[in-house]
């Protein structure tokens, strides 16, 4: 289990923007210069919130979610099928043209934070257990809101890219590929595994995942990802499983049954 980085963490300056160098720097640039290179294949974790009735609805590849797909009675929202691993993980959220109402929300939780609500909220960061930025540009942990950057323009489609660095423990959003600078920061570790998390208020709210990469967590990892690139299993990295084919190739490889369930693992979101 990987551990999760969270509590006791500082709010960003008011105007929500870092005074470095790195804020300018493009998604681009920070990818290639901090070798978040190893390609991720989490998808929403439907189980989560299948209990709960009709507030949401996935896509067969449940990488695509629709929020109140009828109307809208309260706050839903999609936990990821796996936690934060490797010292850097970065995300992208494509948001479709209903930006509006109360709460539109992208971070991360733990598995103690809720996803549903009756109440129209700011679902993610309600407590401890959550960190998030609404479009209305407040972000929220621990029930505390502060500025952190311009409202997202209304009935306008979006993408939100969100950076965890567990070494310098920050989480730094982005608003189409424009860095908006350190959201939290001085983030302590806890023993808790942390996910990335959506919610919305707001009726027919599509939200989609584009990029997902991070950093390798040591040379086991990124042999792995290198067999898993010359097998051909990357390039479709929004499906959830491993087709025929490619688990035929993983069972001739040349290696000890542990090793060829080590690569699998990796396969699957």
């Amino acid at each position: 289990m990987t551990t999760g980085y969270v509590l006791a963490l500082c709010m960003s300056p008011q105007d929500g923007a870092q005074t470095t160098s790195e804020t300018t720097e493009s998604t681009e640039n920070i990818i290639r210069h901090r070798d978040i290179s190893c390609t991720e294949r989490w998808h929403w974790d439907t189980q989560d919130v299948e209990a709960e009735g009709t507030a949401l609805l996935c896509d067969d590849t449940k990488t695509a979610v629709t929020f109140h797909p009828h109307w809208s009675n309260g706050t839903a929202g999609i936990r990821a099928t796996r936690p934060l691993a490797g010292e850097l993980n970065y995300w992208e959220i494509h948001v479709g043209d209903r930006v509006f109402g109360t709460s539109l929300m992208f971070g991360l939780t733990t598995k103690k934070a809720r996803l549903m609500s009756k109440e129209f909220k700011n679902l993610i960061g309600e407590d401890i257990h959550g960190w998030g930025l609404s479009h209305k540009g407040h972000i929220y942990h621990n029930g505390i809101s502060s500025y952190y950057c311009k409202p997202f323009k209304e009935y306008t489609p979006v993408v939100v890219g969100i950076l965890v660095d567990r070494k310098r423990r920050e989480i730094t959003y982005f608003k189409d590929g424009v860095n908006l600078g350190v959201a939290f920061k001085n983030v302590n570790q806890v023993q808790e595994d942390m996910y990335p998390t959506i919610s919305s208020t707001a009726a027919k709210t599509y939200m989609s995942l584009g990029l997902r990469v991070r950093t390798f967590v040591d040379l086991q990892d990124r042999c792995r990802h290198i067999i898993a690139q010359s097998l051909g299993e990357l390039a479709p990295a929004s499906q959830g499983m491993i087709s025929e084919d490619i688990a035929d190739k993983v069972a001739s490889l040349p290696l000890p049954a542990r090793v060829k369930d080590f690569i699998r693992c990796g396969m699957h979101s």
